[in-house]
């Protein structure tokens, strides 16, 4: 994926010369907390109001669109590859922040990697088992702390977070990551996902206060 470097490294979180927020800074330099939200100790729950239960046995994840090869994982091969453990922030769009979140999941590098994006290949878009689907640029995607996450803090991701398995990305509001996640469609130009066809914001930057479109 070494051709979406520049495109990672110059992305908002990474290079933003005005990241709007308060307290210290955090991994990436930018402010702790993105400008408008609270930290809280709790992990509210939002969903689009199905809570889909899946038996690990009939789990898969879809890999498909402009790929060289579609790829389609069970649970057995998506625990085969390799697992990173992360410590990242959540940050909601309704304007709260978990902090310090520690993560146990695949990077979505090496999924991507499995099937090979094809040249001009530039977003992404998710989709979840409860019928949830949302977009985000590939670079943003191919970050290190992007990952499809299947433990936090020390235990199985809880079936209200997204278990058995959901993706984060805690350089945008969460919203971009799917709960329940079962495919990724790699695409060759944008398209809308759930919340971006209602309104919200197609890129979902949290330091740029960049919600709503």
């Amino acid at each position: 994926m070494a051709r979406y470097r520049e495109k990672i490294a110059a992305s908002p979180a990474l290079a933003d010369p005005r990241p709007q927020g308060e307290g210290p800074p955090n991994r990436h330099g930018m402010p702790k907390l993105p400008v408008g939200q609270t930290e809280t100790e709790k992990w509210p729950v939002l969903d689009l109001g199905v809570l889909p239960r899946i038996d690990l046995a009939r789990w898969q994840l879809v890999i498909d669109g402009a790929v060289e090869k579609a790829v389609t994982l069970t649970w057995a091969d998506f625990l085969a590859l390799p697992q990173v453990e992360d410590v990242s922030d959540f940050h909601c769009v309704t304007t709260w922040s978990k902090m310090d979140l520690k993560w146990e999941g695949v990077r979505f590098s090496t999924l991507a990697a499995l099937a090979g994006p094809l040249d001009g290949a530039s977003h992404v878009l998710c989709y979840g088992y409860d019928g949830y689907s949302t977009n985000l640029p590939l670079e943003e995607a191919l970050k290190d702390d992007v990952l499809l996450v299947h433990q936090v803090d020390g235990g199985p991701l809880p079936l209200e977070h997204g278990g058995p398995c959901r993706m984060i990305t805690p350089q945008l509001y969460a919203w971009k990551g799917s709960k329940w996640i079962n495919r990724i469609e790699i695409l060759i130009g944008d398209r809308p996902g759930f919340w971006e066809q209602r309104g919200y914001s197609d890129t979902g930057h949290p330091w740029r206060d960049d919600r709503y479109g």
